[in-house]
């Protein structure tokens, strides 16, 4: 168990945050290599923000009606581990220590299948809108927690999804600030 500023990592679970558990996970094929941290974003309808479709869609329950974006990917089933909205509230929808299906076809560093080692965290946005100073707070939060509970997980093993799935993926985009995020991790930065 790890604690960083009343969060804590209990069994794979974050206390005191929202969880809305999906059915889009499975084993890790090697259960003590969570050995890297994928930053992502996502919006549903592109573009949107707020309201239900982004559990909807993790949880598979995402109505094709509602919008002519969903018809093209209400079938399609994946999950993060965490989402972090635009007002910094976190909801886990799958224990780290399972894999959720964040990264599709991917490779870090020569090796593949990024999801069997890796924690995927979606923020609320695009690649061109600003994040929020709230969702910042967060993400550097709860990594803070990430990387005591994980200690594989170390600076140089914290990307975006473009840096895993190059020319498929652009997340989390040109709006996000890495340095800023990176300079308030409180671990070794030499990693």
């Amino acid at each position: 168990m790890v604690s960083d500023t009343g969060l804590q990592i209990h069994a794979g679970w974050l206390n005191s945050v929202k969880r809305s558990e999906c059915e889009h996970f499975d084993c890790r094929p090697e259960a003590n290599d969570i050995s890297l941290l994928v930053i992502h974003n996502i919006s549903l309808p592109p573009g949107e923000f707020g309201g239900s479709h982004i559990l909807d869609f993790f949880g598979g329950k995402l109505q094709p009606h509602l919008h002519p974006f969903f018809e093209q990917i209400y079938q399609i089933r994946v999950s993060a581990h965490l989402l972090i909205r635009r007002d910094g509230q976190i909801i886990q929808f799958v224990g780290f220590e399972q894999r959720a299906w964040h990264a599709g076809v991917s490779a870090f560093q020569g090796r593949t299948r990024c999801n069997d080692f890796s924690i995927g965290i979606e923020l609320e946005g695009t690649d061109n809108s600003a994040y929020s100073e709230e969702q910042y707070a967060a993400l550097v939060n709860v990594t803070n927690v990430i990387v005591k509970q994980y200690p594989l997980i170390n600076l140089s093993r914290i990307v975006g999804h473009n840096d895993i799935a190059p020319g498929r993926k652009t997340d989390p985009g040109v709006s996000f600030d890495w340095a800023r995020y990176r300079q308030q991790l409180r671990f070794s930065k030499t990693g």
